[in-house]
């Protein structure tokens, strides 16, 4: 019996994990773990959580609804929020989360690859597994909580040989978060 496990990142506790239960397992990597893609242009911002609204507001505004954008959200609530404000700023965006039913989720990306909504506001249930063709921008309106999803999150971006950008917002509270990644 032969078992194989493939990962773009391979947490410690995953490898502990794997380890308690395999017999002589053998490790292939090709890249150091946790590493990004060198085709994406990271930067990031430093802002007040109250001004990030706005940011992303004019962020997108200056790069035309023609950028397909994926917007990373801590919490399924913020998600929705964010919508609810780029709606109001005239800026088409649809969510998806873990609140959401599976119809609602492929309509959101359906959505999100036709370009109805080119600005797709997610959580974490969109850092891993959904490949999506021509992400111009990966924003992180919010910081993640565990370092190497921020691997996965930016990752989304720069596919297939394309480049890509990626740009995160932290505020105060967030700067221990931006230190581990």
């Amino acid at each position: 019996r032969q078992t194989l496990f493939f990962s773009a990142t391979m947490p410690k506790a995953i490898k502990q994990l794997a380890d308690a239960y395999l017999t002589n397992p053998a490790e292939v990597s090709v890249t150091p773990a946790a590493t990004t893609v060198e085709r994406i242009d990271q930067s990031v911002t430093h802002v007040n959580q109250a001004e990030k609204s706005a940011l992303l507001t004019l962020f997108l505004q200056k790069n035309g609804p023609e950028e397909r954008t994926l917007v990373f959200s801590r919490t399924k609530h913020g998600a929705d929020k964010i919508v609810r404000q780029l709606a109001a700023a005239g800026i088409s965006s649809a969510a998806i989360h873990g609140n959401k039913s599976q119809p609602q989720r492929e309509r959101a990306i359906a959505s999100f690859k036709s370009g109805q909504a080119p600005v797709l506001i997610a959580t974490d249930i969109a850092a891993r597994g959904i490949d999506i063709p021509g992400v111009a921008h990966v924003v992180n309106f919010d910081l993640p909580d565990v370092p190497e999803q921020y691997v996965h999150r930016i990752g989304r971006t720069a596919r297939a040989g394309a480049e890509g950008i990626a740009i995160s917002f932290c505020d105060q509270d967030q700067v221990p978060l931006l230190r581990a990644i």
